[in-house]
């Protein structure tokens, strides 16, 4: 058997292996009931469908056509994860508002279509949702501008 689709062998792969984590990882714990269910009970439903999933993503790989896996884009992958460190970090200093458009652009310049004005304007739309839903409406205590510990 040759692999034809490469995408998808190796997406399908990647969902098969994090589906098993999930079913050993929750295999920990118990897992209850469909009426009442344990703390295991979703790590191993999500960890089937996963194996399932992936399976059925990777046969496809053998049966159709498809392009080869273009090589890696560093940049993309160091802003996107970077910016999400960064904001972790930055988050409690410089509170929720100016941490999520901070993480916006940043995460924004990762796209060879950036553009300055569009990333704040994202950002501050973004920021005023995330304080809404994070801030107000699960009453989580984060700050919302610098120096409101």
């Amino acid at each position: 058997m040759k692999i034809t689709h490469p995408k998808d062998f190796w997406s399908g792969l990647l969902f098969m292996a994090i589906g098993a984590f999930a079913l050993v990882y929750g295999s920990k714990y118990t897992i209850g009931t469909a009426a009442r269910m344990g703390p295991g009970y979703f790590p191993r439903i999500l960890g089937i469908l996963l194996l399932l999933f992936g399976g059925l993503i990777a046969q496809r790989a053998f049966r159709l056509k498809g392009d080869p896996v273009p090589a890696w884009k560093w940049r993309p992958t160091l802003l996107v994860l970077g910016s999400v460190v960064l904001f972790g970090a930055i988050v409690k200093p410089l509170g929720m508002a100016l941490s999520t458009v901070i993480l916006i652009v940043i995460a924004s310049a990762a796209s060879h279509e950036f553009r300055a004005k569009e990333a704040v304007i994202a950002g501050v739309l973004l920021a005023a949702l995330a304080v809404g839903v994070f801030v107000v409406g699960l009453n989580l205590q984060l700050p919302i501008w610098p120096g409101q510990d």
